[in-house]
């Protein structure tokens, strides 16, 4: 469909990823000299090791502490691994069981040499590549045969803390009309320096993601997707202290999106930066080999911050954002660039200032499936107003072509959705939806007025704050208070004491595989690094 455009500044877009790009490569130079506890987890769980020992610690967990204590993560996980698959003729879950009661103890065997390591454990990682295959390949037959609902596709959430609960939930907001279901994860799961296991029924604000917990579901919207005819997504959270791991998680079961932003738990969750952006990249080289979507968070930027004066650092997010992502192996497709409906409703003409922001954000990227969030802050238990103001919010995501939209609940800042409310939200969308569907190629904004230069306002001052964001470097900007209004320095937060420098042998086998079929040039072999030097 033919859309309204805007008559943006090339030139200055040109600079935004010109910078944008700057920034990342800094980014990378740090990310390619360390490992992390939970990159080398996911190693393991992707190995094949899963499950938990008699104290309930994850056994992934008990093996990399063990190589942590003794200083030897710099290697990586995998060639001690393979080591100790020589040495002792067990499979890897055996041998996390053998570590973890205190049996076996991989650092201390000798090593019959690094081929002979790398060879013991390739069947085990051509088996989980080509699980993950098989995955890709059922969602594109499913996508082929259920076709999804015309955009924006309709996006809500469920969190009553038991995944049980969760299904019925989910699945009647499908039949009400829902695309996408998005379990929200129990709050403060992102500072859990592990991964919970099994099926739970207990949770905070949420339920746990856990693996077990992501195959019911799945399931679950399987099920639901053949009784309606349309293919469900499946989106969880792959962010705080174990992204890489429920990355790994979310491909082995089939999760369609994964909220996986930048700096979002370094600005919101205090989590160390030098941590998150190692642990980042790795988890988005996962989720681009599944071809799942990631969903950036910009939107939360707008929480702490006005979203008239600060619109433009939502747009250099996006920038950092995409170039961060083209590194790890993401296409445009599936960069879910995240913005939200924020703006304070007593501003005069704010709809028109929405409106700017949703069409720049579509004719700046238009190959991303753009994520628009709903009015959250200034939502006061007014149910009409809240009605209203979702009314507004659905109608400026279908005339600016927004993929995807994640409903606003009525009872926001009341209560956590009940399945009344979810369904009220999305007979408001499909109206709207309808009665809207073409008007985006109806309209056009006058030139110099005020949609037009709001947008160009936005995207000068992104423009000049990339420009000093990329000279001053994107720690130093952080640490600065540049995003959100939060200051965090590179030596504070969470996670830092699991950062290790990689040691010149240092060998992760699945980073070496996606990156080649991926076309990524990050090499996690240090050695073959300095030899290309």
């Amino acid at each position: 469909m033919q859309r309204v455009r805007l008559n943006l500044d090339a030139a200055k877009i040109d600079k935004c990823r010109e910078c944008a790009s700057d920034i990342a490569s800094s980014v990378m130079d740090h990310v390619r000299r360390v490992t992390t506890t939970t990159i080398e987890r996911t190693v393991l769980r992707l190995l094949g090791m899963d499950g938990v020992d008699g104290a309930g610690v994850p056994l992934p967990n008990s093996v990399v502490d063990s190589i942590h204590r003794a200083n030897r993560l710099g290697q990586g996980a995998a060639s001690l691994l393979g080591r100790g698959i020589i040495a002792t003729g067990m499979p890897p879950q055996r041998i996390a069981e053998e570590v973890a009661s205190g049996r076996l103890d991989l650092v201390s065997l000798p090593s019959p040499g690094v081929d002979a390591e790398r060879k013991a454990i390739r069947g085990y990682v051509d088996s989980t590549l080509g699980r993950i295959k098989a995955n890709v390949e059922t969602r594109r037959e499913m996508l082929g045969s259920l076709r999804p609902g015309p955009e924006p596709l309709i996006y809500v959430i469920v969190a009553t803390g038991n995944i049980y609960e969760d299904v019925g939930q989910a699945q009647a907001a499908v039949r009400a009309g829902a695309d996408i279901i998005a379990v929200i994860r129990s709050t403060a799961q992102s500072l859990l320096d592990y991964m919970p296991y099994g099926a739970t029924t207990e949770g905070f604000g949420g339920t746990f993601a856990t693996q077990e917990n992501f195959r019911i579901m799945r399931s679950a919207l399987d099920e639901a997707s053949n009784e309606v005819g349309r293919y469900v997504r499946l989106v969880n959270y792959c962010s705080g202290l174990c992204m890489p791991e429920i990355a790994a998680a979310g491909a082995l079961e089939r999760l369609d999106m994964m909220l996986n932003d930048s700096m979002y738990g370094i600005l919101f969750r205090d989590i160390n930066m030098k941590r998150t952006f190692a642990d980042q990249h790795f988890s988005r080289m996962i989720n681009a080999y599944a071809e799942i979507t990631i969903n950036t968070g910009e939107d939360n930027y707008l929480t702490t911050a006005d979203a008239f004066e600060e619109a433009h650092t939502v747009l250099a997010s996006q920038f950092i954002n995409e170039a961060m992502a083209h590194r790890s192996g993401l296409p445009d497709s599936r960069i879910g660039l995240g913005h939200a409906f924020e703006m304070n409703p007593d501003t005069p003409n704010g709809f028109l200032y929405e409106v700017a922001q949703a069409q720049m954000a579509r004719d700046i990227f238009p190959d991303a499936p753009l994520k628009y969030m709903p009015p959250t802050k200034y939502m006061t238990g007014d149910i009409f107003r809240g009605y209203i103001l979702n009314t507004m919010f659905n109608l400026a995501g279908v005339m600016t072509g927004q993929s995807i939209q994640l409903l606003g609940m009525l009872t926001e800042a009341i209560h956590t959705p009940h399945i009344q409310d979810r369904f009220l939200a999305i007979r408001n969308a499909k109206y709207v939806f309808n009665n809207a569907r073409d008007l985006g190629s109806e309209i056009t904004f006058a030139p110099g007025g005020i949609v037009e230069t709001r947008a160009q306002d936005v995207l000068g001052r992104a423009t000049e704050m990339l420009t000093r964001v990329r000279d001053m470097g994107l720690m130093e900007a952080i640490g600065n208070g540049m995003f959100a209004g939060i200051s965090r320095t590179s030596e504070s937060g969470r996670g830092l004491d699991g950062v290790v420098e990689k040691a010149v042998d240092y060998w992760n086998p699945f980073q070496d595989a996606m990156a080649s079929e991926l076309g990524v040039e990050l090499s996690s072999d240090c050695r073959r690094e300095q030899a290309g030097r």
